[in-house]
């Protein structure tokens, strides 16, 4: 996923096969890039909230990944950003972007 030349301010993004304690991690290790917010999504779509959907090792527990940029974001942290995604996307797969916002009047989560 590149980031680096785009105007965007805001992702969601998503790794299926990304388990919960490397969504963690990649949000810990993106919230250390200065200018950048990042949070985890809850899966969506679960029919009955008392009826959790059974736990599965081969897939996510998370349903997304946001991370939103500051205005005045240098492209030397968009760059980092897209290096750190790259690393995780390498050993777990392609990110896959759920939504591209351009402003911050609207909101993907």
């Amino acid at each position: 996923m590149q980031t680096a030349n785009s105007k965007q301010l805001r992702y969601q993004i998503q790794c299926p096969r990304l388990p919960l304690a490397v969504y963690r991690e990649v949000a810990a290790h993106l919230r250390q890039v200065e200018g950048v917010k990042t949070g985890l999504n809850p899966i969506q779509g679960v029919s009955e909230p008392s009826q959790p959907p059974p736990f599965d090792y081969g897939r996510s527990q998370v349903g997304s990944l946001w991370i939103e940029y500051q205005d005045d974001i240098t492209s030397a942290s968009r760059q980092q950003v897209d290096q750190i995604l790259a690393y995780y996307g390498d050993r777990y797969g392609t990110w896959e972007v759920l939504q591209a916002i351009g402003n911050r009047e609207q909101r993907c989560d």
